[in-house]
């Protein structure tokens, strides 16, 4: 028992070490930014979109697919997913925030996002998705209030001094009710009323994800995002990488524990399993077509993700670590904590190197023949690596996102505290 404490005790330490890592190389980053703009960045002219837009889908993505993956229990009542509930809000919270941090640092004029609702313009397809981003961010923390106000109120009541004022001011004036059965009632009202929420947040969710490439797939002018598939693509891809991280999560943290843990487990394996192999067969329809022929743009772009010089990100970050690992791990019966770790986190996080396969390629060709050489400057490339300025904000916009999930896990009862003292737990 003493030698468990000590190895749990030193992998949180090494967690610390490598978070405390992350911020002080993501504050230098920031502080570059405030002070050189996008100077320091690898993109220019040509490709104006990198890394950071690359992020944005990628953990917007991730939002989308957590609150995607908590409808199976508000929507369609999955009761072994009741224990995920509170946890996939939160995620899909924290990641948004992660998203918009992302796009705000490719902004060009920072301090003048708060002009597309001042000064919106809704012939823009960008207008229309931070509208709908905001109104999907007002949905999940209204859900998530629901689900937390009883428990905040009755924390509050046990608290004293500025703690009791935090959780009362975190309940918003609401006061529980004193009896279990008036505990009970009041839990099934948010279950309801969060059922309503979670019908209007779909087709909003379905909106900006299936948006985003939907957005990429009406630039007809890139052969290599023009295709009806991409809407499609970018809304399993939600759902794979949004169930791989509350998998992760959940092996990670003690949150849910016990029989209940393994369930969902269980559950969350078979059902990433299953949209990792979906994903791989609509990526093989999008790919097999255009080899097929050897001819067009699209072939050649293709050729390069494939065989180009930076291969190894398709082949080894992709469908070896993010695809047939996890899918190896999945299959073993049954699956542990360890599996969940390891082939949740590997999904989840090498989702970005299908994120960037997507955003990259398609900027790499000139629009017009003879483009590459008819002007030369060092903004005026159709290469792009990213720079260590560009991963450093990266790092920031991790760090601060496992900071506001580790502060919003510590502070907040992810769990029903009625549903436990039932349970004796």
């Amino acid at each position: 028992m003493q030698k468990n404490s000590n190895k749990e005790n030193l992998g949180k330490y090494v967690l610390y070490a490598i978070w405390l890592v992350l911020l002080i190389w993501g504050i230098s980053g920031v502080i570059q930014r405030l002070t050189y703009g996008h100077v320091p960045a690898n993109y220019g002219s040509y490709i104006p979109w990198g890394l950071w837009v690359s992020a944005y889908i990628y953990f917007s993505g991730l939002s989308a697919g957590t609150f995607l993956i908590s409808s199976l229990y508000y929507i369609f009542g999955i009761q072994r997913l009741e224990g995920i509930g509170r946890l996939s809000l939160l995620i899909a919270v924290v990641t948004l925030f992660m998203g918009l941090l992302c796009i705000l640092f490719d902004l060009g004029h920072m301090g003048r996002f708060y002009e597309v609702f001042t000064r919106p313009s809704f012939s823009s397809m960008m207008t229309w998705m931070v509208w709908l981003y905001t109104a999907y961010l007002l949905l999940i923390l209204s859900m998530l209030w629901l689900e937390l106000r009883c428990d905040l109120d009755r924390v509050a009541q046990k608290k004293e001094g500025l703690i009791s004022s935090l959780y009362r001011a975190l309940a918003i004036g609401w006061h529980c009710p004193e009896t279990r059965e008036d505990l009970e009632a009041c839990h099934r009202q948010s279950v309801s009323l969060n059922r309503i929420l979670c019908v209007i947040g779909i087709p909003l969710t379905v909106a900006f994800s299936g948006g985003v490439g939907a957005l990429f797939a009406t630039l007809s002018s890139r052969p290599y995002w023009h295709t009806g598939l991409f809407p499609i693509m970018f809304l399993i891809g939600a759902l794979l990488s949004g169930g791989a991280i509350i998998l992760a999560v959940v092996g990670l943290f003690n949150i849910v524990t016990g029989e209940e843990r393994k369930n969902i487990i269980k559950y969350l394996s078979r059902l990433i399993s299953g949209l990792l192999i979906l994903y791989l067969l609509l990526e093989w329809a999008e790919f097999s077509i255009p080899m097929w022929y050897r001819v067009g743009p699209e072939f050649d772009l293709l050729k390069t993700v494939l065989f180009g010089e930076f291969w190894y990100v398709f082949w080894i970050v992709h469908i070896i670590l993010g695809a047939a690992i996890p899918i190896i791990l999945f299959i073993r019966k049954p699956p542990s904590r360890l599996t969940a770790v390891l082939g949740g986190g590997l999904v989840a996080v090498t989702f970005l190197a299908v994120r960037l396969n997507i955003v990259i390629p398609g900027q790499v060709a000139p629009s017009l023949e003879g483009l590459r050489s008819a002007y030369v400057d060092h903004r005026l490339l159709f290469e792009y690596v990213p720079s260590a300025f560009e991963w450093s904000i990266i790092a920031f916009v991790v760090a601060f996102g496992v900071a506001l999930f580790y502060l919003g896990q510590k502070i907040l009862p992810l769990r029903d505290l009625n549903q436990i003292e039932k349970g004796g737990a």
